[in-house]
Formats: structure tokens, C-alpha cells, sequence
């Protein structure tokens, strides 16, 4: 079957075309009668607007692209959360696009949100993005853009992130006041700023407490469990092995605590261990976990709200805000050594 146009409507109810079109789009000359009319018969047949017709005479698609390198991760889940809760009030829909941490194709997905039309896009880039090319083109055509968790220093750009470095302080810090003072540090790809901002934070706790730094302890790792066994299988061959770690990531913690439970090593009596997301298994661990909880949802509505201030009504306005939050501190069994 052809699809329906609005020609096929103005047939059926003998009106023009440029009648049943301003009904269709709430046109306020049209009185609420003739609307309701068009928009029943519309329905009956099965009609579906052109969307991207609409946003290309509009300018505006009322639609958003969110770009996140996993979306089965709960942090990113609960952003994309948060942004769709503050964005749905004002009638915009969001499209979600997954990068799998890699540059290529998140240049691909830009690509396509552009072509799509879209009014804004938030993202977290990719830890292999190197060139940024791309992202000039979202700008070079004036669509608002708002980083979120990972970003790049680009001028011009908005972003929301929260203050890693004073997440990983306030973790290793709470280590030191359980009695730890050999303290590791499971640090992810400090290519991407979060990352080097949790071991600078890491490093300044020491020093402010006057405690030794040892490169050994510091181990590089990925965000996955697998990780965690193999860094903490590492350390502990060490001759002196270390009586706390901090990891600057959920997934590396809980294989961690898994290795150390399987070789008959107590978690925290013989060695604290502290993670940062705050992952929703974390609390289910056993022990259950301490960790920094980066409020993803705020993160996102946060975000959002940015957006909305640079739309500024009708036409985009050129606006650049650095949004950052305060991350928490949970804090739960496997640091907390008063329990015991």
C-alpha cells in the first residue's frame, strides 16, 4: 500500500491540503474543530508526518542524540535516564547511540545524528578518540552540544561532569582513617581526563597524609572483573603486599574482592577495598562494597538543563558552562573496619 499523504486527507474531508498541513501541525488559525476533524481522519488512515520534512522546514526536529560508550552500563543507562525525565516535559525525544569506546564509530553516529536533524547532542566520548574533526562539525552548524562524564577541552562546549579528583580524595582518605597505609590504586586509561583526575586524587591524599607512594601499587586496569583478578593477583605477589585499594572502577573492585575471598584473604580485615560508580551490585556484594556514586541521574538532568538554556527559546544561543558536581562517598563493608 502507498502511504497516506496529506493530499489523500484533503481528498477525503474536501479541504485543502494547506488546511489539513496547519491542522496537522497546530497551526493557530485553524479553529479547534477543523483540527480535531483532520487529526481523527488523519489517525483513521493510518498517517504518518515526515519527520525530517518537518524539522528541515522548522529547523527544529525535537528530537536530541545521545551518544555513550555503553549502554548497558548503569551509569550511562541512569544519564540517558535523567536527561529523558528533564527533556520530555519540553516535547523533545531522544535517539541513543552506542560507541563501543571506539573513535571510528562515534563519528559515524554523529554523522548520522546530524543527518537526522537532530537539536542538540549530549555525549561521552570515546576513550580512543583522538581527533576531534568531528565534533567541529556539530559546531561549525551551530547544534548545542553538552559533554557528560568524559569530555574534551573544546571551546565553545558545555559539559557536566562531577569532581573526580576529589571523589578519589575523599575514598583514599577514608582508607588512611581506617588505618591503611600501603594503599593501591587500580587506575584506568588516564587518557581520559576522569581517569587522571581519580589518580591525581589518589597521589594528593597520600601526600597530604604523608604516606609513601609506591609505583608498584599502582596498577594500570580496564573496567572489567577479569581486570581486577589479574591486578590483584599482582600485587599481591609483592614482597610486601599492600593493606588497602582503591580502584577507579566498580567492575575492577568486585573481581578484586572475588580473587582475595577465593585465596582465603579477608576483605577489610586484611586489606580494605573501595570501588567508584556506585554499580548497583555493589551494594549486594559480599562484603558489600564501598564506593563514590557519581549521581548519574543529576548528571543527566543537570545536563539537560544546559541544553535548554542554550536553546534560549526559538533560536540556539552561543553559551559555554562547566557544570561540575560533587560526587558522594558510600561507604560500606569492605572499607569499614569498625564493623569488625
Amino acid at each position: 500500500m502507498s502511504k497516506v499523504t496529506i493530499y489523500d486527507i484533503s481528498k477525503k474531508l474536501n479541504i485543502s491540503a494547506a488546511t489539513v498541513s496547519r491542522a496537522l501541525n497546530n497551526n493557530p488559525k485553524i479553529s479547534p474543530k477543523t483540527r480535531e476533524l483532520v487529526l481523527k481522519t488523519a489517525a483513521e488512515m493510518n498517517y504518518e508526518q515526515n519527520t525530517l520534512a518537518l524539522a528541515l522546514k522548522s529547523g527544529k526536529s525535537n528530537t536530541v542524540g545521545i551518544l555513550v560508550p555503553y549502554v548497558d552500563r548503569n551509569f550511562f543507562s541512569s544519564v540517558i535516564r535523567g536527561i529523558e525525565e528533564e527533556l520530555y516535559p519540553h516535547g523533545y525525544h531522544v535517539i541513543i547511540c552506542q560507541t563501543r569506546d571506539d573513535a571510528q564509530s562515534e563519528v559515524q553516529n554523529i554523522n548520522t545524528l546530524l543527518n537526522a536533524q537532530v537539536d542538540g547532542i549530549f555525549m561521552s566520548v570515546s576513550k580512543t578518540t583522538k581527533d576531534t574533526s568531528h565534533i567541529d562539525r556539530v559546531l561549525q552548524k551551530k547544534i548545542p552540544l553538552v559533554f557528560f562524564d568524559r569530555k574534551k577541552n573544546i571551546p565553545g562546549v558545555s559539559s557536566v561532569t562531577i569532581d573526580d579528583l576529589n571523589g578519589a580524595y575523599m575514598s583514599v582518605e577514608h582508607l588512611i582513617r581506617q588505618g591503611c597505609k600501603q594503599i593501591a590504586h587500580f587506575m584506568g586509561d588516564i587518557n581520559l581526563e576522569i581517569y587522571k583526575n581519580r589518580y591525581n586524587g589518589y597521589l594528593k591524599a597520600l601526600t597530604d597524609y604523608n604516606l609513601p607512594f609506591n609505583k608498584d601499587y599502582v596498577i594500570r586496569t580496564n573496567s572489567k572483573a577479569e581486570s581486577g583478578t589479574a591486578a590483584v593477583k599482582k600485587l599481591m605477589r609483592l614482597p610486601s603486599p599492600p593493606d588497602a585499594i582503591f580502584s577507579s572502577s566498580d567492575f575492577t573492585a568486585l573481581g578484586a574482592i572475588q580473587e582475595l575471598k577465593k585465596n582465603g584473604i579477608r576483605v577489610p580485615e586484611d586489606i580494605c577495598i573501595s570501588g567508584f560508580s556506585n554499580e548497583p551490585f555493589t551494594q549486594y556484594t559480599d562484603p558489600t562494597m564501598t564506593t563514590v556514586d557519581q549521581t548519574p541521574i543529576k548528571m543527566g538532568k543537570m545536563a539537560a538543563q544546559v541544553f535548554l538554556e542554550q536553546m534560549g527559546g526559538e533560536i540556539s544561543v552561543a553559551l559555554e558552562k562547566k557544570v561540575v558536581l560533587s560526587p558522594q562517598l558510600v561507604v560500606r563493608d569492605s572499607t569499614n573496619r569498625s564493623m569488625g
